[in-house]
């Protein structure tokens, strides 16, 4: 008969099964907790935003400035993140931006201006910042110093800032700023996004986006997102707005009031101009001519391009006068001298008919020793202006069409300014009159001769980037 099995007792079963019971009750628990707990004891930020405003809340310009505190204790790539700053809208004007100044290099530092998905009482739209790889890396416990940044309306209406998000009137000097949003690769790292609760709200943000091109050596590149003449931009970015005495045209009239930066739905983007403004009452005290020059004088080889609007009509008052309207490179004096002009005539100058562009390379001013071809016919609307410089040869072409070559002594023996300029040649009647010319974007390049094709495709690039201005000539000399 076989043996019968040996029963395990329930007395023994029963209190490893109750201990089961307690570890499987504590863990539910725990995990149920975990979040209260987890919130109020969060991992230390990765990063710090600070900010400040230069402006009160009622301003003709947005003067942001933020700071970037690396935390992590490891090297923080600029090129890593994303900031956003939050503002409602005030009308239906496109938004400009621009860097005033930065330790990064205005050179390396993006702006785009995009609507929230879901806009809130103080946030619809949002000024995005990102930084290329030349901006640098961040040490442990660094800080990225000042990035101080404007925002405006393209038609230059004040904007009122007290239902935007992201502005605080009592943040004068840096603090930390919630309301600014830092994303690292596409994953929120600071702040508080609009209707997020502290956490990421938008799908797109998920995801990391694609680096910035490159700004390429020897390269300037502006698009004219400025918000005046006095705007502290434009000097920080290299130009001059001239008000100096002298000529060319009516003596002592040039003037800042010509020289401004309105929206225009032509523009690169829908974005901004450049727009040189000649206008007369037929007296010379009744006479303002505008110009904006670089400050440098070290562009020499390369390729100079220009986006222009010539005018055949005034835009207020009649037509008929001797206006000239020009981009062009000067430099050096004496055996240095070196000018290279597209001077546009709609009704012709100095006894000659109009319409008609000259495309002149000079030698000796003092002397008129300059050699230069003529295109007659009507050039009113844009074109794409280019002067290409090798080896001492100079070419002129207008939408990728050459229309001359100088050679020889007639090409630049120094380094030169790039100029655009609106003047009067003459005044042969009275009234009231105001002429435009207008300027999209300008592009140079020191190390290659580009075609119209390469240039267009390279200033589209850069635009779309959000880059809407940089200069590594400097870097280069």
């Amino acid at each position: 008969m076989a043996s019968a099995r040996r029963r395990t007792p329930r007395r023994r079963v029963w209190p490893k099964i109750r201990l089961l019971l307690v570890i499987c009750v504590v863990a539910a628990g725990a995990t149920a907790l975990y979040p209260v707990w987890k919130k109020a004891n969060p991992d230390p930020p990765e990063l710090t935003v600070r900010y400040r405003t230069a402006t009160p809340a009622t301003a003709a310009v947005a003067k942001p400035s933020f700071e970037v505190l690396n935390d992590s204790g490891k090297p923080l790539p600029l090129s890593d993140l994303t900031l956003r700053y939050y503002f409602t809208s005030d009308g239906d004007s496109p938004y400009a931006f621009n860097c005033v100044q930065a330790a990064a290099g205005c050179s390396n530092i993006a702006g785009t201006v995009a609507k929230l998905d879901e806009p809130t009482e103080d946030a619809d739209h949002y000024l995005e910042l990102r930084f290329t790889e030349d901006a640098g890396t961040l040490k442990a416990g660094g800080n990225s110093k000042g990035i101080d940044v404007q925002l405006f309306r393209a038609d230059h209406k004040e904007l009122k800032q007290s239902d935007d998000r992201s502005f605080d009137a009592e943040k004068t000097s840096y603090k930390e700023s919630k309301a600014v949003t830092a994303y690292k690769r596409g994953v929120l790292v600071w702040g508080d996004e609009p209707n997020g609760g502290g956490k990421q709200s938008s799908a797109k943000a998920a995801a990391a986006p694609a680096p910035l091109p490159a700004a390429p050596p020897g390269v300037l590149f502006d698009n004219f997102h400025y918000a005046g003449a006095k705007d502290p931009a434009l000097f920080k970015h290299g130009w001059l707005v001239r008000t100096s005495k002298g000529g060319p045209g009516i003596d002592d009239t040039w003037s800042a009031d010509g020289v401004t930066f309105p929206g225009e739905k032509d523009a690169l983007g829908d974005g901004e101009v450049l727009n040189l403004r000649a206008a007369t009452d037929g007296t010379e005290s009744g006479t303002r001519q505008a110009s904006l020059g670089t400050r440098s004088r070290e562009f020499r080889d390369g390729t100079y391009a220009a986006r222009i609007h010539f005018s055949d009509d005034p835009a207020e008052g009649e037509g008929g006068d001797h206006v000239n309207q020009t981009f062009y490179t000067i430099g050096g004096s004496g055996k240095t001298y070196s000018e290279l002009d597209n001077e546009y005539l709609p009704n012709g100058g100095w006894g000659r008919l109009g319409p008609k562009l000259d495309t002149v390379t000079w030698y000796d001013h003092k002397d008129n020793d300059r050699v230069y071809t003529t295109t007659n016919k009507s050039l009113d609307g844009w074109h794409t202006m280019m002067i290409t410089v090798k080896d001492d040869q100079v070419t002129y072409r207008m939408d990728g069409e050459k229309l001359f070559s100088s050679s020889g002594k007639y090409a630049p023996r120094s380094g030169m300014s790039i100029n655009f300029n609106h003047w009067f040649i003459d005044l042969p009647f009275k009234g009231d009159r105001a002429w435009d010319m207008k300027v999209d974007w300008l592009y140079y390049d020191a190390n290659n001769v580009l075609s119209v094709k390469e240039v267009d495709a390279a200033v589209e690039k850069y635009s779309g980037a959000g880059l809407n201005y940089f200069d590594t000539v400097q870097e280069t000399r």
